[in-house]
């Protein structure tokens, strides 16, 4: 049997920039989906007297004055599904890579939080996601308690990350910020994590940059792209947030976890200013509308840990934010900190100095704290950021005085060898192994007799020597992520055994 679709149709009656005034549709609701033709649509955004107002997507110059629109009466959905992982897709979930249509799995909603699978021979509909998705209430979380791994090891040891956590990127241009989502991404390779990175008003170059080290490493295997470059409409940039968050909804109620950037919501912010300005509606504060703090907080709920009785998926957000001359107290700055569970700050007078990842300690924090760190990190790492910290109000007080006393001295040492530690090159995050490998290096104080040279020789060779000769060591240290005295033994043998091969004298280990 034929269905017979109702649709209501109207005209456009005004286009302005990203904005069209319709007339002739009585019956829209906030939210929904308008067709034009088949490459432009728009989103229902408010109401005038006799008009609907909508942000255009898609081709907006296919589009003229007098065209007809068409409402179906249904909220703003997108396909999801895992045909989505390697794929580039715009505002609307569809595929701007240029490797065809997207066939979805399909999922029919039964009315409760999981979803049944359809294997008859009937027609297939695409398992669809409301975009503005009401966030999961109290009683379907659980507080977070796994570790989310970023392989960075400044935020591992210091600002652990639990799954299900939002925290806040935050400093001024090129200072780094992508960078460490992008190595968060990388290392989430076996780890059975989605990743999904959102490009939010970049540069298409920059984008292209980023998918070609995702297809270089083998992470877009695993990854979902939804980008609205510079070029895009503000609908789109508007849109593209929510779209990503739909995208990992699917997954996160299919008790997946999540990972998704938004790189920047202060692009999104913009967006979003400059098309309420199109609407004539009453600037506030840096001329941005009344509504700016919702708009971001409805999309920060979105992330969370599910109960085991609601799939047991989370969602982990890492929302990117811009300051200018490192000013966090900007109006959208404190926002986005307001409403995260903590934040990384990036310094640029350390990312100048050559220091990188510039993460600033004193002013990074995270909420949830190092109840999610795994015991052997949270034991290695319990006094690292204080040391740290110390050592650089030590390193000012001392800076220009000629004579120090040798405790003063060997506290600077400590603080030197403590600096070279926490450099990490780009694109090179370190599994969980190295990383409780360096930490006992540096609490054995084996770092601090190393010249420069020496420690960057020990990162960059330990973990392929330990892996070749100690195999066993690396097995217990990923299986038990706790440090046992067999453990201990075994790590002091090893690191014995290095500069043993490599002729450096190390007493601390002899001792």
């Amino acid at each position: 049997m034929q269905t017979i679709q109702i649709q209501e149709v109207g005209r456009i009656k005004e286009i302005r920039k990203s904005i069209a005034k319709i007339t002739g549709l009585t019956r829209c609701m906030i939210g929904q989906l308008v067709h034009f033709n088949d490459n432009a649509k728009g989103i229902v955004v408010g109401f005038n007297s006799g008009e609907v107002v909508t942000f255009l997507l898609g081709r907006i110059e296919e589009i003229r004055v007098g065209d007809p629109a068409y409402s179906s009466m249904e909220p703003f959905t997108v396909p999801a599904g895992e045909a989505f992982l390697g794929r580039i897709v715009n505002a609307l979930a569809e595929p701007m890579d240029g490797r065809g249509s997207i066939q979805c799995s399909v999922f029919r909603d039964q009315g409760s939080e999981k979803k049944e699978l359809i294997t008859d021979h009937r027609p297939l509909t695409t398992d669809r996601y409301p975009v503005f998705r009401k966030a999961p209430g109290v009683l379907e979380r659980v507080p977070l308690s796994r570790t989310f791994e970023t392989g960075i090891l400044t935020i591992d040891a210091t600002i652990p990350i639990g799954k299900g956590q939002r925290e806040l990127i935050i400093g001024d241009r090129l200072t780094g910020k992508t960078s460490i989502c992008t190595d968060a991404i990388l290392n989430q390779r076996g780890k059975d994590v989605i990743c999904i990175y959102c490009c939010i008003g970049r540069t298409y170059s920059s984008l292209l940059k980023i998918v070609e080290l995702f297809k270089g490493t083998g992470a877009l295997d695993y990854t979902i792209v939804v980008a609205a470059h510079a070029a895009s409409s503000g609908g789109e940039q508007y849109l593209t947030p929510y779209t990503a968050c739909a995208l990992g909804e699917y997954f996160m109620d299919h008790g997946r976890d999540v990972f998704v950037v938004f790189d920047d919501l202060t692009k999104h912010a913009w967006a979003y200013r400059q098309l309420s300005l199109l609407l004539e509606r009453p600037p506030g504060r840096d001329a941005y509308p009344g509504d700016i703090f919702y708009l971001h907080s409805q999309l920060m709920e979105r992330a969370g840990q599910y109960s085991p009785e609601f799939g047991g998926g989370s969602m982990t957000f890492f929302p990117v934010v811009d300051t200018l001359q490192g000013d966090v107290t900007g109006y959208i700055p404190s926002n986005l900190v307001s409403m995260t569970d903590g934040q990384i700050y990036m310094n640029t007078s350390l990312f100048n100095s050559g220091f990188k990842p510039a993460i600033d300690l004193g002013l990074s924090v995270s909420r949830v704290g190092n109840k999610v760190q795994c015991p052997a990190v949270k034991e290695l790492s319990g006094t690292l950021r204080l040391e740290y910290v110390r050592y650089n109000e030590l390193l000012k007080i001392t800076r220009f005085k000629a004579n120090v006393s040798e405790t003063v001295n060997q506290r600077l040492r400590e603080g030197e060898a403590l600096t070279q530690f926490f450099l990490q090159m780009n694109n090179d995050p370190y599994p969980l192994e190295m990383e409780v490998i360096l930490l006992y290096a540096l609490r054995r104080k084996i770092l601090t007799v190393l010249a420069k040279g020496e420690i960057d020789y020990f990162k960059k060779n330990i973990y392929a020597f330990m892996r070749e000769k100690f195999p066993d060591v690396i097995r217990d240290v990923g299986d038990k992520k706790e440090l046992t005295p067999e453990l201990r033994r075994g790590l002091d043998d090893a690191l014995l055994a290095f500069f043993k091969d490599k002729g450096i004298a190390v007493r601390n280990l002899e001792s």
